[in-house]
């Protein structure tokens, strides 16, 4: 099926939907429970051994937990993110190290301890480690905004979820106010 997502029936009758019947509208509310285990999320094993994991862990789950939205079903994801949030973050520390080893390098060369060949042949092996910790750092943060956009954790993705505009009633008369004020009280 092509196009938009179906919205949950809340936020349709938020934006004034009126083709549904009360039997479509409890058969949608029955199959969106359906969807939802009612039970919390939990931390997997190698995430509470990781300490950055963990904290991301309770971090995402106190959020979803705010919105409703701490589920089991969302377990396996949020347990994923917060790895590969620790991962980036050990990444970007070894980064880190290779940065501060360069400095080292010219430094130790500027003084006259290190020969310029072996220096340029030192300087180009740390400058290739450098970028191939560049491209692991941008494949786990490319995984982790697509987790982020599927899981409202985007104000993008939170947006979509929102009524674009309040439907306005048009103000009727004569007839069709008699037979809309009949069908209200019905």
């Amino acid at each position: 099926m092509a196009g938009r997502p179906s919205k949950p029936v809340d936020l349709l009758l938020l934006d004034g939907t009126k083709h549904l019947t009360q039997d479509e509208i409890k058969l949608r509310r029955e199959a969106e429970a359906a969807l939802v285990t009612g039970k919390h999320m939990k931390i997997w094993p190698e995430v509470k051994t990781n300490k950055k994991a963990a904290e991301e862990f309770n971090r995402i789950s106190n959020l979803l937990s705010a919105i409703g939205k701490d589920d089991a079903l969302q377990e396996g994801v949020v347990n994923r993110y917060c790895l590969l949030r620790a991962e980036c973050i050990d990444f970007e520390k070894k980064r880190e190290i290779f940065m501060r080893s360069l400095a080292e390098l010219k430094r130790e060369h500027k003084a006259g301890n290190i020969m310029a060949t072996q220096y340029y042949a030192l300087i180009s092996d740390m400058q290739k480690n450098v970028v191939a910790l560049d491209k692991q750092i941008m494949s786990k943060r490319n995984m982790m905004l697509a987790i982020e956009k599927e899981n409202l954790m985007t104000i993008a993705s939170a947006l979509r979820s929102i009524p674009k505009k309040v439907e306005k009633k048009a103000k009727t008369t004569g007839v069709a106010a008699f037979m809309a004020k009949r069908n209200d009280s019905g």
